[in-house]
């Protein structure tokens, strides 16, 4: 059996004696597709919660009385969370925030990509965003592929140092400004 505990600040919710198929359906493809769960009048998120998941024997009423389960739970289960969101995200797949980096190399690769093309580019993938919310969507996902070695930044045909990676991307005009001096990305070709 699955015990399940979501926490999130002074808040915390617990159910007791899941199936796999009911810790499936109620909690782990909710959490790894980005989805809110809701458990005890309350609605929770992977990006706001953190999720305990404990296998181990079926509790009975008594073990579960006056405030003991998870206790009880975690002193006769064994903590399984790291294991089973793992393995729900590899059957679900990339995320789409994933993809959206994937979409990004390629078109990087092609030649340098303009700060305000890849905006663009995730433009088209999400028509329904606000505008702000696609420079965010962007320069987070510019940052993580400059972080992992996959892009390099350039300012005009001067690569862009680490130690200013952030004070390019937080500039305004790093977005928008076209010419000599305009930000590009590239692809970084594995060796």
């Amino acid at each position: 059996m699955f015990h399940v505990e979501l926490r999130q600040f002074l808040h915390v919710a617990r159910v007791f004696n899941l199936t796999r198929e009911e810790l499936d359906a109620r909690i782990l493809h909710p959490w790894v597709n980005g989805d809110s769960i809701a458990l005890q009048d309350r609605s929770w998120s992977a990006e706001k919660s953190k999720l305990t998941i404990v296998e181990g024997p079926e509790l009975d009423a008594g073990d579960l009385g006056l405030g003991r389960g998870w206790g009880n739970a975690v002193r006769e289960g064994q903590d399984v969370t790291a294991a089973l969101v793992g393995q729900a995200q590899r059957q679900v797949g990339p995320s789409p925030a994933d993809e959206l980096k994937q979409d990004i190399l390629a078109a990087a690769q092609l030649s340098p990509l303009p700060l305000r093309a890849v905006v663009e580019l995730v433009a088209v993938r999400n028509p329904q965003r606000r505008p702000s919310e696609l420079v965010a969507v962007t320069e987070q996902a510019v940052w993580e592929l400059l972080h992992h070695g996959s892009l390099a930044m350039f300012r005009g045909d001067r690569p862009v140092d680490r130690d200013h990676w952030q004070q390019v991307l937080l500039s305004w005009p790093s977005w928008i400004d076209a010419g000599p001096s305009e930000v590009t990305v590239s692809a970084v070709l594995e060796r």
